[in-house]
């Protein structure tokens, strides 16, 4: 991966919808090489998918809750069990096995604590879970889905 491959990654991080002229222009190339890039880039897995950001408060899922989920069990049935109902749930927008005192931590957004309420109680009924633990976001001091390339 050089400079230009670098280039385009960070423009199509802050905007997947600029038109190919405009991003070729912008990384100094013509449209065939800067299209077969991004094809070579896609190829390899570094492009992952291109996607439509929304803001969740106005489609009505303004509150966001950090759960934090101790296992009953280490066992390979209960991760798959858990993993299945977990990833069955759409207002969980990421998930993550972590390492220390917490085994778990999802992050799920819903119009309204009721409807969190719900989906806590579908999760405990679905999977034995030794601890759960709910945070609810006040205040978003920052959001961004663009990954620092400094590290390349």
């Amino acid at each position: 991966m050089d400079k230009i491959d670098k280039k385009i990654i960070n423009l199509l991080q802050a905007d997947a919808s600029l038109p190919l002229q405009v991003l070729a222009e912008k990384v100094q190339l013509s449209t065939t090489p800067c299209w077969r890039r991004i094809q070579q880039l896609e190829a390899q897995g570094v492009i992952t998918q291109r996607v439509a950001l929304i803001d969740a408060a106005k489609v009505n899922l303004g509150v966001t809750v950090f759960v934090s989920v101790k296992a009953a069990s280490h066992s390979k049935a209960w991760y798959e069990q858990f993993s299945s109902v977990v990833k069955a749930i759409p207002e969980v927008l990421d998930f993550y096995r972590l390492s220390g005192d917490v085994d778990y931590l999802l992050r799920i957004v819903v119009p309204d604590i009721q409807a969190f309420d719900r989906i806590y109680k579908h999760l405990v009924s679905q999977v034995e879970l030794r601890d759960v633990s709910s945070s609810f976001a006040m205040e978003k001091l920052k959001s961004t889905t663009i990954l620092p390339l400094d590290y390349i």
